[in-house]
């Protein structure tokens, strides 16, 4: 054996006696393993097999894998922000780094858009639907925990109760007043719908604790505890600022525009498979949320949802 594996052996020998483990033992594991294969490592035959149409039209399989791609890249965007929460050291070089993949993920939703927009049958989708209620989009818990991880609870709060909330600290009731939960209300009566309570029920108490946890270290508090030097790095707040138009501008009128594009039939318009108020709920103009207002001008903010 050359010098180079002798090496090898002997800082695995090293390894594995500092935990008490015989190196034996696992290079016979080696020896007798199957080499590795791509489609069991990704689990490609159980990946392919998720797809679960409830009606026979065809257009539905397009509409289920279109949003399981946009959980994956959810989760992705989870993980990049977790990574730079946890990290013991949070250089200016790491925060920029994983701010550059959150973005990066949010570009390829919006782009993917045009699957829901323009690649399926607007007939066969106002069929098909019909066989979801009371399902949404709006039952994405990571998508929530994305606007968590990224900023204060505060800033999520529904435009008209800000001011009652100015100076609450209590997670609990802060989330109680949350802008997407008026979304979720029948347009009729204003009661929760069917589709908010099932999500509430699933999720809340896992949410108080999400947003509990990021307190301390969602993105803008991140932000706002560097050194001065680091909060005036031009390219660490053009990339904060195109995390909050990704997430809070562009990603909602993507959705507006497919809520358009399907549902608006005028002259009546046709309600969303949850029973959301979605005319009022997905328009960023209307919502206001953004992540980090310190870094956008009185003008900009005045202009919030218009601009892209």
């Amino acid at each position: 054996m050359s010098e180079e594996t002798l090496s090898r052996l002997s800082q695995l020998e090293e390894k594995y006696g500092a935990m008490g483990q015989d190196m034996k033992s696992y290079l016979d594991g080696l020896l007798y393993a199957d080499f590795l294969t791509y489609w069991d490592y990704i689990h490609l035959d159980t990946l392919l097999s998720l797809q679960n149409p409830r009606t026979p039209i065809p257009d539905e399989r397009i509409f289920i894998l279109y949003h399981q791609i946009t959980e994956l890249y959810f989760r992705l965007t989870l993980d990049a922000i977790a990574q730079l929460s946890d990290a013991p050291q949070r250089s200016l070089e790491l925060f920029k780094r994983q701010l550059r993949r959150i973005n990066v993920y949010f570009q390829q939703l919006i782009q993917s858009f045009d699957i829901m927009i323009d690649g399926m049958d607007r007939d066969e989708f106002l069929r098909f639907r019909m066989s979801l209620l009371p399902a949404s989009g709006f039952q994405s818990v990571q998508y929530r925990m994305i606007e968590m991880a990224s900023t204060d609870l505060r800033q999520l709060v529904h435009p008209d109760k800000r001011e009652l909330t100015a100076d609450v600290s209590d997670v609990k009731l802060i989330y109680s007043v949350l802008y997407w939960r008026s979304g979720a209300t029948e347009l009729a009566s204003g009661k929760k719908t069917l589709t908010l309570r099932q999500f509430e029920q699933k999720y809340s108490e896992e949410l108080i604790r999400f947003a509990q946890h990021y307190q301390s270290c969602n993105l803008r508090q991140l932000y706002q505890n560097l050194p001065a030097d680091a909060k005036q790095d031009p390219e660490l707040i053009q990339l904060l600022r195109q995390h909050d138009l990704n997430a809070n501008v562009r990603w909602g009128l993507s959705h507006y525009r497919s809520a358009v594009r399907y549902l608006d039939a005028k002259p009546k318009e046709i309600e969303a498979t949850g029973g959301t108020n979605w005319q009022k709920y997905l328009p960023p103009r209307i919502q206001l949320v953004v992540f980090f207002p310190e870094l956008w001008s009185e003008g900009e903010l005045a202009e919030w949802g218009k601009f892209q």
